[in-house]
């Protein structure tokens, strides 16, 4: 059935009325939108947003990794411990002379030990004398030792002796001002890189390659504890009177809170005009059993009492 004219004419005004309605619908939701994004918007916190933090330069970093070494110092006045030596011959072989077991008491201060050998079973040893050292003709040691500490300018050759300058003990002096300075005239920071959690710092003596030993350190990325180091050592042949020139990997753990060895990796190094002690020569050193006693006999360091305690010696 057709449709009138007049019909046909109502239902096209409706539909320009539905289409003129939905335009003027976008036009204000238009306006809105541009309304919306002209309108001032609340500031971000400066929080919210990473601020990245810059590292310290070489020389400060080397400067804050020996101040948190040395945050932890002195040490407690005693440690005792079970040092485990294994040697190994230039062919690679057990070197069985030099690899053997002692347990020590030590007075950290000073160094001053008594140390007895342990054989099989509850076998001891005679009652030894023994001041730990680093780049000295005798172990190395204590665990508690301070690894920035120069070498001596020549070995000694008594351990009763030479005495080291004591560390300074009490509390810390009032502060009364702060000025920062810093001078670094021992080492020359070479490299700085981190993987993971580790930084690994090379170092390059500027004076003394001798006595300032240390060539690499690894540290916390957070805390710069330090985690290993790497520095120079000697290994002394007494029948010989030789002395070969080492590398040790120097392993550190921690004893409430206190940084100690725990193990040293020695392999010879190629230095000119100097003994060899072999390719295939290592030693190793393993600090077990570290505890700081509240406190030890005196007569544990006067080597002169030892003959009438034989019989309450420890074990």
């Amino acid at each position: 059935m057709k449709k009138s004219p007049g019909e046909r004419r109502g239902r096209n005004q409706k539909r320009r009325k539905v289409k003129a309605k939905a335009l003027w619908v976008g036009i204000v939701v238009s306006m809105l939108v541009v309304v919306a994004a002209g309108a001032p918007r609340d500031a971000v916190p400066a929080s919210a947003y990473a601020t990245p933090v810059p590292l310290p330069s070489p020389d400060r970093l080397l400067y804050l990794i020996r101040r948190q070494f040395r945050s932890h110092r002195p040490p407690p006045p005693y440690v005792t411990y079970t040092l485990v030596r294994k040697q190994t011959l230039d062919d690679g072989y057990p070197d069985l002379v030099n690899s053997y077991t002692y347990h020590i008491w030590c007075r950290t201060y000073d160094r001053a030990a008594l140390g007895r050998r342990v054989y099989r079973g509850s076998a001891r040893g005679t009652l030894e004398f023994l001041r730990p050292s680093f780049n000295e003709p005798w172990d190395p040691g204590p665990p508690t030792a301070d690894l920035f500490e120069a070498a001596p300018v020549r070995p000694h050759t008594n351990p009763q002796t030479f005495v080291p300058t004591p560390e300074p003990t009490g509390s810390i002096p009032p502060l009364i001002a702060s000025v920062s300075v810093m001078g670094e005239f021992d080492y020359r920071v070479t490299a700085v890189t981190t993987q993971g959690n580790v930084t690994h710092v090379s170092l390059l003596p500027r004076r003394d390659p001798d006595r300032n030993r240390l060539r690499e350190l690894y540290v916390d990325s957070k805390t710069l504890e330090l985690q290993q180091v790497v520095a120079t050592d000697k290994l002394y042949e007494e029948d010989e009177n030789k002395v070969y020139p080492m590398m040790f990997t120097v392993t550190l753990g921690s004893v409430q809170g206190v940084p100690v060895v725990t193990h040293i990796h020695g392999t010879p190094t190629y230095e000119k005009d100097s003994d060899y002690l072999g390719k295939d020569a290592t030693v190793d050193y393993d600090f077990n059993d570290v505890v700081f006693p509240s406190g030890l006999p005196d007569w544990y360091f006067n080597p002169r009492s030892y003959a009438s305690h034989v019989d309450d010696a420890p074990s």
